[in-house]
């Protein structure tokens, strides 16, 4: 059964610009909504709404657990089936079964693509994108719908190299109105890569639906793996989507602070190892980003970390004051925050507390917003009457 409560905690505003970075916070004027507890999962990362689908339930949405599962979710009820056929996964650290991503004309070929992390050799692993269709089915005597299965999955793309570590995959994927697909995949906790250019760990990649380096990429001169490049200097990239104005807007995990609202431009290097508003781990300095460096600042910054956790351009009707704004779920800041986003310019706006760890964020079909926390729960989140 469905839980619902009326959440009336007053928002907060992150009150410094971006080039000022500061986290202090000032109280706004509260904005209440109602949280209600649709399902549960068992450690869940990502979730899609299908588009289209002709399927025989409205408000179907795919859900990705972390230990490998796949699932098809009701997002009115909580009402779920099991899909079939996803790949095998290495499951450790932060790898699993990952992003969920249904095709643009996924009403006409029913193409669902997963991102997800693949051993390797000698105890290394990497991040994969495949996809595969997805169709309905088996069904009991009296029709009722068991469960569906993802047919003829197929690996299109791979981290290269693959090394030891189960951190930084980030694996994060849109579409944009060109038809491509944009992809994002982490350092892996080893800093250097993330600027080296004969790899693709720490980079945004931008592909064709079959996983080929799209045309007309910054990089494609050099030949390569650097083909699929569209900027460089990343560390994990955790969130990624499209404003309706086309512009592309990341998430990233920072360091030791620092984490990031960055928006993607092609050919731009985000500075990663050698620049960032944050500190390594145990004290270490890094440059901060500074006019001149060569590299690109966040539009935002943490510091204190929220650690993002993904990343949603709202674009419904339901909330009236968020349209066209960025939605930022928080892994350690246990929050949902909204940024302010004005064509190539953003500011901090209000920050929700939620008391749990928030993965992902998603849009359902009638504007509501949905929270997958990592302890489990997925939430719909509408005005409070």
């Amino acid at each position: 059964m469905m839980k619902r409560t009326t959440f009336l905690a007053a928002g907060l505003v992150l009150a410094a610009c971006a080039d000022e970075g500061s986290a202090q916070a000032e109280r706004s004027a509260p904005r209440p909504f109602t949280v209600t507890e649709v399902a549960k999962f068992d450690q869940p990362w990502a979730m899609d709404f299908l588009p289209g689908s002709g399927v025989p339930v409205t408000n179907q949405a795919l859900v990705t657990e972390k230990s490998g599962e796949l699932w098809v979710v009701d997002a009115r009820n909580g009402q779920r089936w099991p899909v079939t056929g996803a790949p095998k996964v290495q499951v450790a650290g932060q790898g699993g079964l990952g992003d969920v991503v249904a095709h643009p004309d996924f009403a006409g070929n029913r193409r669902i693509y997963l991102s997800f992390v693949e051993a390797g050799e000698r105890g290394t692993s990497g991040a994969a994108l495949g996809y595969g269709t997805l169709k309905m089915g088996p069904t009991t005597r009296d029709g009722r719908l068991m469960g569906y299965s993802l047919e003829n999955f197929r690996v299109i793309w791979r981290q290269t190299p693959k090394v030891s570590g189960n951190g930084h995959f980030a694996h994060r994927i849109a579409f944009g109105r060109d038809g491509l697909l944009y992809l994002t995949s982490g350092d892996r906790q080893k800093f250097a890569p993330a600027q080296n250019l004969t790899g693709n760990l720490g980079k945004v990649l931008r592909l064709t639906a079959e996983g080929a380096p799209a045309p007309g990429n910054p990089w494609a001169a050099r030949g390569g793996v650097a083909r699929e490049f569209w900027s460089i200097g990343h560390r994990n990239p955790l969130g990624i989507a499209f404003a309706p104005d086309g512009r592309l807007w990341s998430s990233e995990m920072g360091p030791q602070g620092g984490d990031e609202i960055n928006l993607i431009l092609p050919g731009r290097n985000y500075g990663w190892p050698r620049a960032s508003n944050g500190s390594n781990y145990g004290g270490g300095d890094i440059p901060d980003h500074s006019r001149g460096d060569g590299f690109e600042p966040p539009a935002v910054w943490w510091t204190p970390s929220i650690s993002p956790g993904g990343l949603l351009i709202y674009s419904g009707d339901l909330f009236k004051g968020w349209k066209g704004d960025a939605l930022v779920p928080a892994l350690s800041g246990e929050a949902l925050i909204r940024v302010d986003l004005d064509g190539a310019r953003a500011r901090k706006a209000d920050q929700w507390p939620m008391n749990a760890r928030i993965r992902a964020v998603d849009q359902g079909p009638d504007g509501a917003v949905y929270l997958l926390e990592d302890g489990g729960r997925l939430l719909r989140l509408t005005p409070a009457r």
